[in-house]
């Protein structure tokens, strides 16, 4: 759980900088970004080897069949994660698509893994994302929509998040945890 918990306090250290300190950081000026890039990258990469070699805890036991509202939270997650990307009508009715999507994202495997490393893996990106909107909320103030895109953007960002979530689940099947069981336990 070390490696699991520093990786966390990377991520989310990296990724809050720039929000709590913010002159800190301007003042750091091009090569801030760089620094900030490689404690990002090494919280990625503590993150998955440490929960990929976390010991199991069982902190609750998912529901039963509770894998195919995950599978639907997942298509959902990845779609969203791209609206503010390709910018069709989506992006203009969510403020914060993508910390949207990374909740949801949270909120599916916490729906389905009930060990202690999820719960701090899993629990931990969710309150980053929330903390994160609720930061960006204060300090940008009210959200002025912007205009929206061609409707295709969107029909072309469902397709696309649909490959990508077949290359995800792809990925999660060669892995030993085929999320089509509905089962996951």
């Amino acid at each position: 759980m070390v490696l699991l918990s520093l990786g966390i306090v990377l991520w989310v250290g990296g990724h809050m900088f720039k929000r709590v300190a913010p002159d800190l950081r301007a003042r750091m000026g091009d090569p801030g970004k760089g620094l900030v890039t490689v404690i990002i990258t090494l919280g990625l990469v503590l993150m998955v080897w440490g929960y990929r070699t976390a010991d199991h805890v069982p902190v609750y036991t998912p529901l039963p069949e509770i894998g195919y509202l995950n599978n639907l939270l997942m298509a959902i997650a990845v779609v969203l994660l791209g609206a503010g990307v390709l910018k069709g009508v989506i992006w203009t009715r969510i403020r914060h698509p993508q910390f949207l999507a990374t909740m949801i994202w949270a909120t599916a495997h916490l729906l389905v893994n009930g060990d202690l490393a999820a719960v701090l893996l899993f629990g931990s990106m969710w309150l980053w994302a929330a903390v994160s909107i609720l930061l960006i909320n204060r300090q940008e103030g009210a959200w002025v929509r912007p205009p929206p895109g061609p409707l295709m953007r969107d029909a072309v960002l469902v397709g696309i998040g649909l490959a990508l979530y077949g290359a995800i689940t792809s990925t999660h099947i060669y892995l030993n945890h085929n999320p089509f069981m509905g089962n996951y336990f």
